[in-house]
C-alpha cells in the first residue's frame, strides 16, 4: 500500500521537531515544505540529511521520491 501524504508528514514529524510542516504527493512522489529550528547553521545536504534521518527505512521501502524545500524559521519568514 502506498503512503499518503498525511502519513509522511507524521513520519517525518515524529523524528523532527517542526515549526511548519506540508506534503503532498501522489503516494510515490512527494514533496514537502519544512522548516524547523534543527536546520539553523546546516548546509542544504546536512538538512535534507536531517529529514532522511527521521524517516528512516522508509525512505527505501515506502517513499519512492521526495523533493524538499528546507528552511529555518527566519527563511521561512522572509519568504
Amino acid at each position: 500500500m502506498l503512503p499518503t501524504p498525511e502519513q509522511v508528514k507524521n513520519y517525518i514529524a515524529a523524528g523532527l521537531a517542526c515549526q511548519h510542516l506540508e506534503v503532498e504527493g501522489d503516494g510515490q512522489h512527494f514533496f514537502a515544505t519544512i522548516v524547523a529550528e534543527g536546520f539553523e547553521g546546516k548546509r542544504l545536504i546536512q538538512r535534507h540529511q536531517l529529514v532522511y534521518a527521521a524517516l528512516g527505512d522508509r525512505m527505501r521501502e515506502e517513499i519512492h521520491a521526495l523533493s524538499m524545500k528546507t528552511l529555518t524559521p527566519a527563511e521561512w519568514r522572509q519568504a
